[in-house]
């Protein structure tokens, strides 16, 4: 193999790229907007090590949270800090389930303190890491970034972008993200039973807040998402408050460089999903971050939606041959930040 077409600017489809580099593979990359618009930069930029389920998916956490560092290493733009994170406990039936997690007989670091959780700027990192790989290229064709080309068609070993243009390649990775239809639209449709479905989100951004957090911060509202949490004690945990409930929200917290605080999330299952964003949510997450920090928060400054790709079985995402030559790549859900450089290695054995 000498040379790979990616398509998607996204995470899965940046670190598909570093891994193809790092093999000394020519990368043609594309993306469909002038820069990457979806859930890669609309989340919280987390590298979440907590709440993996013992196994394949803490593992796969794992060696991308090696990933990571490594990277970062070579790209400090990326903004990673190994920053850990705190899961906070509202009550006695929180508190007890975190102990149980705690208990396990697995790699997990810890359920109140994950000292393995870091986190990385999203708005910044996908950029950084692009100049790194043009600046790093050694020649012209070692590799380009070809922005505004919307892949429309594929082939055996080659891909189509809106302008009529075919790229070819000893192998072609679709990442289109959340984009279920366009190129990936046919072969998706050829399942009996979807691969994956769409996730929605909102979130949140603050101005800079005048303390410094020194982790990541959950509240116990995510001790019901997240699989490592799948214990006798949840079963005990008080129903959620109705705000919370209505959209199945938990709050996670994270400071950026620049003291700001993003915050979130909600989940949203059902589409069509609605064009606006709901204000109880921010409400309710806004509340439960002033209660967590002992401080009122700054003003909002941004308000957003996302959505995410996720798999509908039991994998940790999607991977499948679209075409000889052809394989895509996606639906990793809200792991897929933390987990894309180990993804982008097992595509590259």
């Amino acid at each position: 193999m000498e040379r790979v077409v990616v398509v998607g600017g996204g995470v899965l489809g940046t670190m598909h790229a570093v891994a193809a580099r790092r093999r000394g593979l020519d990368v043609l990359h594309l993306e469909r907007e002038p820069e990457p618009r979806g859930a890669s930069v609309r989340n919280f930029g987390l590298i979440w090590v907590s709440g993996r389920d013992s196994g394949p998916e803490l593992s796969l956490a794992l060696r991308a949270r090696a990933g990571w560092e490594e990277l970062a290493a070579e790209v400090p733009g990326i903004g990673f800090r190994p920053n850990g994170s705190l899961t906070l406990a509202a009550g006695q039936a929180e508190l007890q389930l975190l102990k149980e997690a705690a208990a396990r007989p697995d790699e997990f670091a810890g359920g109140l303190r994950c000292r393995r959780d870091a986190v990385v700027e999203p708005r910044l990192a996908l950029a950084a890491i692009r100049e790194h790989l043009l600046a790093r290229a050694g020649r012209p064709a070692g590799y380009r970034w070809r922005p505004g080309r919307e892949a429309a068609e594929i082939a055996p070993h080659a891909v189509r972008d809106h302008t009529g243009e075919w790229h070819r390649g000893d192998l072609v990775v679709l990442c289109p993200g959340a984009a279920h239809t366009g190129v990936a639209g046919p072969h998706l449709a050829s399942y009996q039973r979807p691969p994956v479905r769409r996730v929605r989100l909102q979130m949140m951004q603050t101005q800079a807040f005048a303390g410094r957090l020194t982790t990541s911060v959950a509240d116990g509202d995510s001790l019901r998402y997240y699989p490592a949490f799948d214990l006798p004690g949840r079963d005990r945990l008080p129903p959620q408050a109705p705000a919370a409930a209505a959209v199945r929200a938990q709050l996670l917290l994270v400071q950026r460089l620049d003291g700001s605080l993003t915050i979130g999330d909600t989940h949203s299952y059902d589409e069509p999903f609605a064009f606006d964003v709901r204000e109880d949510p921010y409400d309710h997450l806004r509340g439960q971050a002033e209660k967590l920090l002992g401080s009122p928060l700054p003003r909002t400054e941004r308000r957003w939606a996302g959505v995410y790709s996720q798999a509908t079985g039991p994998e940790l995402y999607h991977r499948s041959q679209a075409a000889p030559g052809v394989i895509l790549v996606t639906g990793p859900g809200g792991r897929g930040m933390t987990c894309a450089p180990a993804i982008a290695e097992e595509t590259f054995p």
